[in-house]
Parts: C-alpha cells; sequence; structure tokens
C-alpha cells in the first residue's frame, strides 16, 4: 500500500508563489492566455494580502475564505478612477465571483500538491448570482448594424487613412482625429474587424495569431485558432475573409514587419501596431472603438469584441445554422455555453405570433 504525500506546511505567500510559477508555465505553453494569467496574478496578490502572507496555508478555513471575500468586494474597484461612471461603493458580484474562480483554482492546486489536508472553499459560502443583465456593450448588433460597421471600414475614407468623415456627411460622422500617413492602419483594422464579425474569435485568440497560424492554399485559407486551454479548432475563410488577409499581408503587414526585425515575436505576429510591435487586446478594443465612431449615428452605439461574438452567433443562428455548427466556430465545448451568447433577435418574437399554428384558427372562427 502506497503511503499518500506529506503535508507540506507552507505560508500563504511561498504557496502563492509556487501557484504562479506554475500558471506561469502553463502560460508559456499555451495552456493559458496571457489575459488569463495576469488575471489569475492579480487575484491570488490580492489573497495573500486578505489572508495575510505570514499565514500558513493549511490553517486557513471556509470562514476565512469568505470574510476575504466580504472583504474583496467592500473594496474600491481600481479599475474606476471615477467612482460615479461604477453606480455603486465597491466591486460588482460579477467581479467578486471572478476573484472566486481564481481563488478556487488556486486551492484545488494546493490540495493536488499536498499544501492543505482539505479544500476550504469547500465550506465557504456559495457564490452569489449574477441578476444584472447585460450591458448594450456586450450584446450582439443587429445584422445591419454590423453590415454598417464593415461598410465603414471598408469605405474609401478608411483605406485612405483619414480618420475623418468624408465631406457632407459631418451630420452622421463625428469628426476624429486624423491619423499620420505612416500609421494609415486601414488594411489592419478591416481585416480584425472581419474576423471579428465573420468568425467570432475571442479577442485574445485574435491577438496572439500567428502568421503560421493560417494555412494558405490556392484554393482554400484555413485558420488553426488556439483557444481555450490549449484546445484548437480550424476555420476555413471565405473568399471575401481570404482577400482581405491577402491584402494586408502583402501590403501592409511587410513594412510594420520592417520596423522591429530584432522581434522573434513580431515577427512571427499576424497583427501588427505601426510601430511593428505585436497588437494586444487592448489595442484591438481601441481600433474597434474608432471604427464604432465612424459608423452612421442610426447604427453608431458603443460595442466590444465580445459583443462582435455574441453577433456571430445570433446571426448564424437566425440564418438556420445548427447551434452545434456554431459552438464549434466558436470553441464552445457545450452548446449551453453558446446558448448564452444567442440574443433576442430583433423581430422574431412579433413573426412567432404571426405565423403561430393556431393564428388562422381565430381569423376564421
Amino acid at each position: 500500500m502506497v503511503a499518500p504525500p506529506r503535508l507540506e506546511r507552507l505560508t500563504v505567500s511561498e504557496a502563492a508563489d509556487r501557484y504562479l510559477s506554475s500558471v506561469r508555465v502553463e502560460t508559456v505553453r499555451g495552456v493559458l492566455s496571457p489575459a488569463t494569467a495576469r488575471s489569475y496574478e492579480r487575484d491570488v496578490t490580492e489573497l495573500v494580502t486578505l489572508l495575510g502572507p505570514a499565514r500558513v496555508l493549511d490553517d486557513v478555513t471556509g470562514d476565512d475564505v469568505d470574510d476575504a471575500l466580504v472583504r474583496y468586494q467592500a473594496s474600491p474597484d481600481g479599475r474606476y478612477a471615477d467612482p460615479a461612471r461604477k453606480g455603486a461603493p465597491g466591486r460588482s458580484t460579477a467581479t467578486v465571483n471572478r476573484f472566486r474562480q481564481s481563488v478556487t483554482r488556486f486551492f484545488s492546486h494546493a490540495a493536488r500538491q499536498c499544501w492543505v489536508q482539505a479544500d476550504p472553499m469547500q465550506w465557504a459560502a456559495p457564490a452569489a448570482r449574477v441578476r444584472d443583465r447585460l450591458r448594450v456593450e456586450r450584446t450582439a448588433l443587429s445584422a445591419s448594424a454590423a453590415q454598417a460597421l464593415l461598410s465603414t471600414v471598408s469605405s474609401p475614407a478608411a483605406a485612405a487613412g483619414a480618420g475623418t468623415a468624408p465631406a457632407g456627411a459631418a451630420a452622421s460622422h463625428p469628426p476624429t482625429r486624423r491619423h499620420r500617413a505612416d500609421q494609415a492602419l486601414a488594411l489592419r483594422d478591416r481585416l480584425v474587424v472581419a474576423l471579428l464579425l465573420v468568425v467570432g474569435p475571442r479577442v485574445s485568440e485574435l491577438a496572439r495569431a500567428d502568421v503560421a497560424d493560417f494555412v494558405r492554399e490556392p484554393d482554400e485559407t484555413r485558420w488553426r485558432i488556439v483557444g481555450k486551454g490549449g484546445a484548437t479548432r480550424t476555420v476555413a475563410l471565405s473568399r471575401p475573409l481570404t482577400d482581405a488577409l491577402e491584402d494586408y499581408l502583402a501590403h501592409l503587414r511587410p513594412r510594420l514587419a520592417a520596423r522591429r526585425t530584432d522581434d522573434p515575436d513580431a515577427q512571427r505576429a499576424l497583427l501588427l501596431s505601426w510601430r511593428g510591435r505585436r497588437v494586444d487586446t487592448q489595442a484591438i478594443r481601441g481600433l474597434l472603438a474608432r471604427a464604432v465612431e465612424r459608423m452612421p449615428a442610426p447604427y453608431r452605439r458603443p460595442t466590444t469584441p465580445h459583443a462582435l461574438r455574441h453577433t456571430t452567433a445570433t446571426l448564424l443562428v437566425a440564418a438556420g445554422w445548427d447551434v452545434k455548427v456554431v459552438a464549434e466556430l466558436l470553441g464552445h465545448a457545450s452548446i449551453a455555453t453558446t446558448g448564452v451568447y444567442l440574443d433576442r433577435i430583433e423581430g422574431e418574437l412579433a413573426a412567432a405570433i404571426r405565423t403561430h399554428p393556431l393564428s388562422d384558427a381565430l381569423a376564421t372562427g
């Protein structure tokens, strides 16, 4: 009979350091995205402060975890410089639940490594449910708004890199900052928006995409997407997407890559900044916000890369595609997850009432 491993009585600080080292290893291996790793590191570092760095990890109880969660929720949210933007003091339920997930993962690792005799999360209070509705920025665009966004990034004004509205369009397009000629990145921005709308990748998946991830053959171009947990899926691009990719690779990316020939990561990356560095997720959000600013006023509203992912799912299901196909496209392990992404399609309730099988019987009764 094999004896169980012996308990290591580590302090909270020592256990956190070892755990974050394993997180960094998983990030290098591609199991975790850099954004997820930063989230874990931020949350676990804050947990150390809340529990006390010198405390023995095995002495932490479920009540201690509950106390830490309450103090975390009551503390100011550092993401908001202006508290009025948030509408309430402290952190939101969704933010606390995300912190709780990081803590749960930390203690699960600690239990496997025998740093604790039992996982204290078993005795912590259940997570609070998030009852708030989705923010506007997280909901899908309508088909007409999505088409307007694509038209905006494909317009002659965008291709010229002017950054201002065409003559005579001041009423529907707000003035924006004029870009220098060497910062004309319209081919890149058009590719980014098109991929987000048509393929629906996570913004982290797009940011870490390399040129080598695209298999470019005469009859078909395929994108090998590295998703959560290192899982991969391959998506064949449509002809218009392929053309947008080839335009960017042929006419813009070589100029950008030439600015940082000594940066191996930049030489691999698909999307580059005007300085020649790999584009990060924040830059993608920024370029999308600028594209939205140029949209016609009737369609313009704040949106995010995640909202475009919702848009992909919603429009495909509305067009009759099976949810299983959409789940595979988005990289969801379960169609239940995909169901959360399906926002209500405008007019579908009215159409359902009009086509109800008993509607005709009522009219002839």
